[in-house]
Formats: C-alpha cells, structure tokens, sequence
C-alpha cells in the first residue's frame, strides 16, 4: 500500500470516529434527558462543544432528526423534539410492553455476574436515597435499567428499546412538585431485583410493568381533553 492510500484510509478513519463522537455524545446528551424540550441546538455551539468542523455536526444532526431525536423546519433550525400527549402516552406504553418483556428474559437468562451487577447497583440506589442524593439515584436507576437490557441477551427487544425515546417524554412531563425519587420507587426496584434473583419471570415482567406504569402514571400527562389509556 502507498503513502497516499495509507494517509487517506487514516483520514477516513478519523472523519468517521469524530462522526461517531459527536453523533453518540450528542444522542447520550439528549437521552439524558437534561435537555429542555423545543431547545435550539446551533452548528456553531455544538462545534465548540465537540470540537470537529461544521459539516461533522450537520451530519450528526441530520441523523439524529431521521431518528426523531430533534426536529429540522425552516427558519427554526434544529431543536429538541417535544411531544403531544397523545405520542408521549403511546411510547411509555410500549416502554411498559418492551421493558416488562426484557426483565422476564433477565430472570430466564442473567448470569450470575450480571445478577451481582445489579444487587451492587440496587445497593447504591438505597444509599443515594437515605443520604438525599437525587442525582446519584437518577444515576443509578438509569444503569439499573440498561444492566436488566443487557442480561435479557434478546438482541431484538433491545433495539426495539433503544429506538424509543421515553427519556424525553419523562424530562418534557415530569411534574416537579413531586418528591424525587417517587415514593414507592426503591421498592418497585427491590421487587424487580428480587424477581430476577429468583429466576422468576412472569414475576420479573409483572414487577417490572408496575413500576414503569407507576413511573408513567406520576408524569403531568392528565392535561389531555381526552380520556387517556391506562
């Protein structure tokens, strides 16, 4: 191989991990949900941010809007997506179906490894809890939930997971007047744990299907002139 083949396969390669950079630092920030719904996301703002060149962000950003991260309209630019009721109860919906479904297949299929994974977890959540560390536990239940994703081992449950965008409905209607964690959170953990631990997985689906729907059910999603679905 020549110089120049060897410099332009280096060059492609560093284009596409600055790509991967910003398109998965980008998608990590949003699902953090951290980001206000309807925020204006600037070229130049997200260039200094990630530092790569302009046309890396135009290309994260046209992704992201394909993937229904934020929106692209004329004159407006790119902004955060926010959502009607009538979507935002559709999607934690399948969040119950999906989630509920990948903590059964974790009580068939966890390793011992990954079982212990979550007890530490679990563990960390109850001290961030007493000490009154709400980030530390939003912290916590947030890898709590990808631990059970990935000791499910059902490949397709998890994509079907990952394209959801529920962190985005939960930060655009959560009611902040409501104590944090929610009342009755841990234990909806504990029981979900419990499950899992126990190789139970009608118990695990059930445990975990309550304690989305009580997520669910704490957001200001009763604004809607129409009755909603439960």
């Amino acid at each position: 191989m020549d110089s120049e083949s060897t410099s332009a396969d280096t060059h492609e390669k560093a284009s596409g991990t600055r790509y991967s950079h910003v398109y998965e630092g980008l998608r990590s920030l949003l699902m953090s949900g951290s980001v206000e719904p309807g925020t204006r996301l600037t070229e130049a703002d997200l260039t200094r941010m990630f530092d790569v060149s302009r046309s890396t962000v135009r290309s994260a950003l046209v992704r992201l809007t394909q993937e229904g991260y934020v929106t692209s309209e004329a004159n407006r630019g790119v902004r955060t997506r926010s959502f009607a009721i009538e979507e935002a109860v559709d999607i934690l919906e399948a969040r119950e179906i999906l989630e509920a479904a990948l903590a059964g297949k974790a009580a068939e299929r966890a390793t011992a490894e990954e079982v212990e994974g979550l007890r530490a977890t679990l563990h960390e959540m109850e001290e961030a809890q007493s000490r009154g560390d709400q980030d530390a536990y939003s912290r916590g239940n947030r890898s709590f939930h990808q631990q059970i994703k990935h000791a499910a081992h059902q490949v397709t449950l998890a994509r079907a997971y990952d394209t959801l965008l529920y962190p985005l409905v939960m930060r655009q209607y959560r009611n902040l007047t409501v104590q944090h964690p929610r009342t009755g959170s841990v234990e909806e953990h504990q029981a979900i744990f419990l499950a899992i631990f126990t190789r139970n997985p009608d118990a695990a689906n059930a445990a975990m299907r309550h304690h989305v729907g009580s997520a669910r059910r704490a957001l200001l999603l009763n604004t809607s002139p129409e009755p909603l679905r439960d």
